[in-house]
């Protein structure tokens, strides 16, 4: 190993981010050596790790290639492996523009939930294309104290349980994840979003986002709170043949989203670098010893 590996730093709406080029694929990149990065008192601190690999040379995204070049591997902060991340893959697509690998205007970018389309703006802002929505049946149950609240399932290549709330100071200090039942309906555990309306398709939220605790932002969470809202509303734009779109507030900021009447999502908001430096392969192997 290098004595020396090359990272930025990068948010969406206060979403945060180590980023770690590379391409080759050549790093091992445990779940140890991702906590330790995103810790943030010991380490850079982040939310979660995005490493930059060619997705010919990943075997998870190899099959990705002839769509996107490049393929992000999300990690949340804990270490553990996660399917998707909007905020996430804005932020992706900041640094391969920042790095000369792409202009304004569109790109590819494979996850492990699929090949995302993306739109680099002139005025800064990125679109994501981030699928469709699945809304599993069942009843879901999200409980904080003594409260509880009806919840919508919603996939949008990761787990989300949406609750509608009086107040968003209900949702507590949200350092652990609110239990969620049935335990059955997320065996891998779940995101769970805690919604106000502040106008006309305008709302606000909390998230606990698997792996990561409380964040200030989280692009899938906000795609599954508008599409929860949406049919909360009788706005389904399957039905009305209208697309519906909300502003979906966040701690870190705004995101607005938009459902088609075919079913694609978008996602509009900011992406930012905001430093790039270098990690001491010591320290990172003595705090992985």
């Amino acid at each position: 190993m290098s004595t020396r590996i090359a990272f930025l730093k990068g948010h969406g709406t206060e979403n945060d981010f180590v980023i770690l080029p590379d391409p080759e694929n050549a790093f091992d990149l445990s779940p140890a050596a991702v906590a330790a990065l995103c810790d943030r008192r010991a380490g850079i601190g982040g939310d979660g790790v995005l490493r930059v690999v060619r997705s010919a040379a990943h075997p998870e995204a190899r099959a990705m290639a002839g769509e996107a070049e490049w393929f992000m591997d999300y990690r949340n902060g804990d270490g553990s492996i996660a399917e998707m991340c909007g905020n996430g893959t804005r932020v992706f697509a900041r640094y391969l523009q920042h790095a000369g690998h792409v202009a304004e205007g569109d790109l590819a970018i494979a996850t492990r939930a699929g090949v995302k389309t993306v739109h680099i703006a002139k005025d800064g802002d990125i679109t994501i294309g981030m699928g469709r929505a699945r809304l599993p049946e069942g009843d879901v149950t999200v409980t904080v104290g003594e409260r509880s609240w009806p919840a919508r399932n919603v996939n949008m290549g990761n787990p989300h349980a949406v609750a509608f709330v009086a107040d968003l100071a209900h949702a507590g200090d949200l350092h652990t994840a609110p239990p969620v039942s049935p335990a059955s309906a997320y065996p891998d555990g779940v995101n769970v979003e805690f919604v106000v309306d502040r106008g006309p398709r305008h709302v606000a939220l909390r998230v606990h986002e698997r792996g990561s605790g409380e964040t200030r932002s989280c692009g899938t969470g906000a795609c599954a709170v508008a599409v929860a809202a949406a049919r909360r509303d009788g706005a389904d734009p399957a039905v009305t043949g209208t697309p519906a779109t909300y502003t979906v507030d966040v701690p870190g900021g705004r995101l607005v989203i938009t459902e088609r009447p075919d079913g694609e999502i978008e996602m509009t908001g900011p992406a930012v670098i905001v430093a790039e430096g270098e990690i001491d392969a010591e320290w990172l192997a003595q705090a992985l010893g």
